[in-house]
């Protein structure tokens, strides 16, 4: 198994014991991975992430968690839960673990069913009560009660999506692929890759109700494929990513509605080739948009933002160094960018700059089987 980090070239490895992880600055944060586990990974890595440098180092991993491929972290950062991406006679689940932040290392505490099969996206509440799971193949969601240890109850509320859309080999039934709690945590918005949606669900964390709004479905062009979400730090504009259209959408949000303002694409001038769009973040500031594609592209597209209507201009492209760049964060300084390139097994650190949204090489990678999900907080 791969436990290194590369810079400038040279491998370097570092290992931390618990009691050099005192002391820990504001520029020090702890960064979860989620992978899959058909190669050689062997589920969730903890590292050590200085926003100074922008150098890793190993800290702890959690063994034996088949295909934690996405990761959600509780509101006070005391939890991590990850779905299991597989499939067949017990379908998909959630496992729950709780965080030692002193020794930055995981306890595994209990998994639940998600009630479908390759559950892709898990999040969690500003309450941190409720975790909400999306079944890819299953075309549903779960909404899943949390104890007060952090461990899950069976799910409370399901949801199956039944619907399909214009390309055959990809969208002949629903696919959920993201479950979004809005930001004034009274909304789910669920991305439906399969049926070209995003259906808008009515949340109350005080009674832990969940229920369609079918009159907010914010519905697609044919064969966009929506995928993931994400919403500017104002609440006011929300973002989604199409996989299968090679498109960013920027609507204005009120109330669990979504309101179409601008549609730009992901892709070069003139290219035919396949389009797989993955991941969406914006810059802590709101300036700028990022966007990933995969296949023949692997690269990241980045927009201006527009503070007075959110919309969105290009200013440039850079390669993600590597193959399937599936996910990719901000760290929450917003000095650097890391791309997870699930095909050539490496997360690659970018510089960004702040006032031009631009990146730039840092020859820092680290190694990891098949990543697939990022996640940072705080190491103090």
């Amino acid at each position: 198994m791969k436990r290194t980090a590369g810079l400038l070239g040279v491998v370097i490895c570092v290992f931390l014991s618990p009691a050099s992880l005192s002391g820990q600055s504001a520029s020090d944060f702890y960064l979860f991975v989620g992978t899959y586990t058909s190669a050689e990974s062997e589920g969730i890595y903890v590292y050590n992430f200085d926003a100074e440098t922008g150098e890793f180092r190993y800290v702890s991993e959690e063994a034996g968690v088949e295909n934690p491929s996405y990761l959600a972290v509780s509101p006070d950062q005391s939890y991590l839960y990850a779905v299991n991406e597989t499939a067949g006679e017990e379908g998909g689940s959630v496992s729950s673990f709780s965080f030692d932040k002193q020794k930055g290392e995981l306890t595994f505490l209990n998994r639940q069913s998600s009630r479908g099969d390759h559950p892709c996206y898990v999040s969690v509440d500003d309450t941190g009560q409720w975790v909400f799971a999306g079944n890819y193949t299953g075309g549903s969601l779960a909404m899943l009660p949390v104890n007060s240890d952090g461990s899950l109850q069976k799910a409370e509320a399901y949801f199956e999506h039944r619907g399909s859309s214009v390309i055959e080999n990809r969208q002949q039934s629903s696919h959920v692929h993201c479950t979004y709690v809005a930001p004034d945590n009274r909304h789910l918005l669920v991305a439906d890759l399969g049926t070209d949606e995003v259906r808008s669900y009515k949340f109350n964390a005080d009674e832990g109700e969940l229920r369609p709004e079918p009159a907010a479905t914010y519905r697609a062009e044919p064969g966009s494929g929506p995928r993931h979400i994400t919403f500017h730090p104002s609440g006011q504009y929300a973002y989604l990513i199409n996989e299968l259209g090679g498109t960013v959408e920027v609507f204005s949000y009120e109330e669990g509605e979504l309101k179409r303002v601008q549609q730009v694409s992901t892709l070069p001038e003139g290219y035919e080739g396949p389009v797989t769009g993955a991941d969406i973040h914006l810059s802590p500031d709101g300036r700028f948009l990022y966007a990933s594609n995969r296949e023949d592209l692997n690269d990241l597209v980045i927009y201006a933002v527009d503070p007075s209507s959110g919309q969105l201009s290009q200013v440039g492209r850079h390669e993600s160094g590597g193959v399937h760049p599936r996910n990719f964060m901000i760290d929450p300084t917003g000095r650097y960018l890391l791309v997870a390139n699930r095909n050539t097994d490496n997360i690659v650190v970018f510089k960004r700059d702040k006032k031009t949204g631009m990146l730039s090489e840092t020859g820092t990678e680290l190694q990891v089987s098949m990543p697939v999900c990022l996640k940072m907080i705080p190491a103090k």
